[in-house]
């Protein structure tokens, strides 16, 4: 598949983020400061901690941080794909405030508020 072609299949735009999250995987491992490669109203993909064990389909607690941690966005997010270098994740529950701060984050940086109000009913059209 080209990447052209998987950018018309995507629903969700990726914006290219410098932060870091903290995971905690459903078997109880920590991974702490894992590098952002970029985040969507769906996901994110990071780069792969060293000693990974978690499959796909495995859930993961993500703890994105923001603004020197002053500002932490919640997600629930399943393991989605996961090569040598970088890992997905689908999220599957975030909460009020967290939607909140990471829609202010997309509408930022998207420039275009229209395509964000598309990709949130796209979202609530999901759910």
């Amino acid at each position: 598949m080209t990447d052209s072609t998987a950018q018309d299949r995507r629903r969700f735009s990726r914006i290219p983020f410098d932060a870091v999250a903290h995971i905690n995987t459903e078997n109880g491992d920590l991974f702490l400061n894992c590098q952002i490669i970029d985040i969507s109203l769906k996901g994110l993909l990071v780069h792969k901690p060293g000693q990974w064990q978690s499959a796909i389909g495995d859930k993961c607690r993500l703890d994105l941080l923001l603004d020197n941690a002053q500002v932490i966005i919640e997600m629930e997010t399943v393991v989605a794909h996961i090569d040598d270098e970088q890992i997905g994740f689908d999220c599957e529950h975030i909460g009020l405030d967290s939607i909140t701060h990471l829609k202010r984050l997309i509408e930022l940086n998207l420039g275009d508020e229209a395509i964000l109000h598309r990709e949130l009913s796209a979202l609530i059209d999901e759910h």
